[in-house]
């Protein structure tokens, strides 16, 4: 019993966590993106029912006595359908084994938040009915470049065991996955009804694996590419949607970089009523856009792909179309993004949707703030804005001015080099938590900052559940005062009761770590580089967070000493990550040997010489398979 509630508590990750219960046989007796789309994915069901004939007369004591599992399962599979939280889901399968059995029934959704902590054969042994899957693969840190390409997660596996055990599934959303072009020609051609597939920070395939989905799936509704690597194989996939009306409601493919077939796209788009979101990438040109706009009005999330001129249109010397009666065309617009390669001077077109727009990004046009506020100062209903640095100090105040809904904001380098003065710094920083007291999520890349701005927007901005405040440049202290950052971040952790998510730089001391031991107690994911004193600062964490479950640490003075304190807690989170830091191999092995159902895996670069004593990168993550089979050669995974 014991030892299926500790499997089972591992899963619980908020409503973010994979379902590690997938033990099959006997019943046991008890999310680099720049994107504006989010991660949550319910753990619905679908119910299913049974009756007893008319024509057989029973009397309930009779019925009860020779069937009560049967009438139990019934009731639970009716009422467990309205269960949406995978954590309300995981719960109610530890009752029983009737309820174990009927939660496993009932559920349509199947979230797995490291594709190795459990094998698709276990799945598929556990959830029968499964019509929705989420797969995570590699950690964070990889779209920082600090894990070798060719590590693993690969789909492949996968989607083979989906094509046999799931006929009616429907959607498919992989994050940081390998994806080749035969796993997807394979999820074309096995499901039917195939309506959606999200890649997000995916790697592997190109556009002739997206012509196997474009022509294969007649029933596709959903079809994103966020921040995916596409390879161009020079197929033109676009043309090879079905003919006729299509069901398509999403399509985004702004990663994508190389040229399209625009005609085919045009007569797509025109042929698609349903169509509410469209992300262009750069080879669409304004003008290729209009006409796009002028067909699909009816769009809820436009991103515009190149937001210029065209240089064969300059030197014909063509007319510019009216591009601000085309947004003003579009009343139901409430996200924009792209803006690719812009042209200022264009801007001035989107003043007609700026009232309605929620959500708002920047992130890949370098303006000022003379060029934003111009646009800003009429996004009132403004909840997320996406930027880059470029627009200073000076944009944020115009945000903070007038955006008094806003819920998250990220802050992108134009420069991300340590040794440039940064164009957003403080000032900034506390003219956000002054005049957007609702936020709820921030990412803020800067080269300065103080304890008083951090301590302010910890005392404004108390709703705050994501604070990531990157301070390029290593050990950068309150540049006002030269003392180290512990005292802002010690005040994020302790005032904003909400936070669940935490990065940290700049110069800190173990009293930071100290602090978010102390204050951080639904803290589940913390990022920590170029930061702490000693082992005592990753201690602090570990026996503090109760609810921790990824723990990210690169660049950070933390040894075997501090890894062994958190013996207690590794087998209830579902990564640790450390890189760069002070292990040694005889402190992982030690690790392995203590908690046999982790996983420890030890990296190095593929020119790295295996060596005794130093550990460059260490990954341990809960399985309930044990070491995976397919590890590189620079990938040793201690036992």
């Amino acid at each position: 019993m014991r030892q299926d509630l500790t499997v089972q508590q591992m899963s619980e990750d908020d409503d973010r966590s994979p379902p590690l219960d997938l033990r099959c046989g006997a019943a046991p007796s008890i999310n680099r993106a720049r994107n504006c789309s989010g991660e949550a994915v319910s753990g619905s069901g679908s119910s299913t029912s049974s009756s007893i004939p008319a024509s057989v007369p029973v009397t309930v004591t009779e019925y009860q006595s020779q069937y009560p599992d049967q009438v139990l399962e019934i009731v639970l599979e009716n009422v467990l359908q309205f269960l949406t939280s995978r954590r309300d889901r995981n719960a109610a399968s530890l009752v029983c084994k009737s309820w174990w059995r009927a939660e496993a029934l009932t559920r349509s959704e199947l979230f797995i938040g490291n594709c190795y902590a459990v094998s698709p054969d276990r799945a598929r042994g556990r959830f029968r009915r499964v019509r929705s899957v989420v797969l995570k693969g590699k950690p964070r840190f990889a779209d920082f470049n600090l894990m070798p390409p060719d590590w693993g997660a690969h789909f492949g596996p996968w989607v083979c065991v989906l094509a046999n055990a799931y006929p009616w599934l429907e959607k498919v959303y992989l994050k940081r996955m390998s994806i080749t072009d035969d796993d997807l020609a394979l999820l074309a051609e096995s499901f039917s009804g195939f309506k959606e597939l999200t890649l997000v920070c995916c790697e592997g395939f190109g556009t002739c694996g997206l012509a196997f989905i474009a022509s294969k799936c007649r029933q596709l509704r959903v079809l994103d590419l966020i921040e995916t690597e596409v390879t161009d194989d020079e197929v033109d996939w676009i043309s090879l949607f079905p003919e006729g009306e299509t069901c398509l409601e999403s399509l985004i493919f702004d990663c994508v970089d190389c040229a399209i077939n625009f005609e085919a796209l045009e007569k797509l788009v025109a042929r698609s009523p349903f169509l509410r979101k469209l992300r262009l990438n750069r080879h669409v040109s304004i003008r290729q856009l209009y006409r796009l706009m002028v067909r699909a009005p009816q769009l809820t999330h436009l991103g515009t792909g190149k937001y210029g001129p065209s240089e064969v249109a300059q030197r014909q010397g063509d007319t510019e179309p009216d591009y601000i009666a085309a947004f003003a065309a579009c009343k139901s617009l409430v996200c924009l993004s792209g803006f690719r390669e812009i042209t200022p001077d264009y801007l001035s077109a989107i003043y007609p949707v700026c009232a309605n727009l929620t959500s708002l990004n920047f992130s890949y046009a370098t303006i000022t703030a003379d060029q934003l506020k111009p646009v800003i100062c009429n996004c009132h209903k403004l909840q997320i804005f996406w930027a880059l640095d470029s627009i200073c100090d000076e944009g944020l105040q115009a945000v903070a001015a007038t955006c008094k809904e806003l819920r998250e904001l990220r802050v992108f380098p134009m420069n991300a080099q340590e040794d440039v003065e940064g164009p957003v710094s403080e000032v900034g920083l506390q003219a956000i938590s002054e005049g957007c007291r609702k936020l709820q999520s921030i990412l803020y890349f800067c080269q300065r900052m103080t304890n008083a701005a951090v301590i302010a927007m910890s005392s404004n901005c108390l709703e705050l559940e994501v604070f990531r405040l990157c301070i390029m440049g290593r050990h950068r202290p309150d540049h006002a005062t030269g003392e180290p950052m512990d005292e802002g971040f010690g005040a994020i952790v302790r005032n904003c009761r909400k936070l669940t998510r935490l990065a940290v730089s700049g110069l800190l001391t173990d009293r930071a770590f100290g602090y978010i031991g102390k204050y951080g107690k639904l803290i589940r994911t913390l990022s920590v580089a170029f930061a702490g004193d000693s082992d005592m600062g990753l201690k602090y964490v570990l026996e503090g967070c109760p609810k921790l479950q990824k723990l990210e640490i690169r660049d950070s003075p933390f040894g075997d000493a501090a890894l062994r304190s958190g013996l207690h807690h590794y087998y209830n989170m579902r990564f640790l990550w450390m890189s760069s830091c002070r292990l040694t191999r005889q402190g992982c092995q030690e690790i392995a040997q203590a908690m046999p159902r982790l996983v420890v895996e030890v990296i190095r670069s593929d020119d790295e010489e295996e060596t005794d004593n130093y550990v460059e990168t260490l990954y341990m993550y809960r399985s309930l398979e044990g070491p995976r089979h397919d590890a590189p050669k620079f990938v040793t995974i201690l036992r």
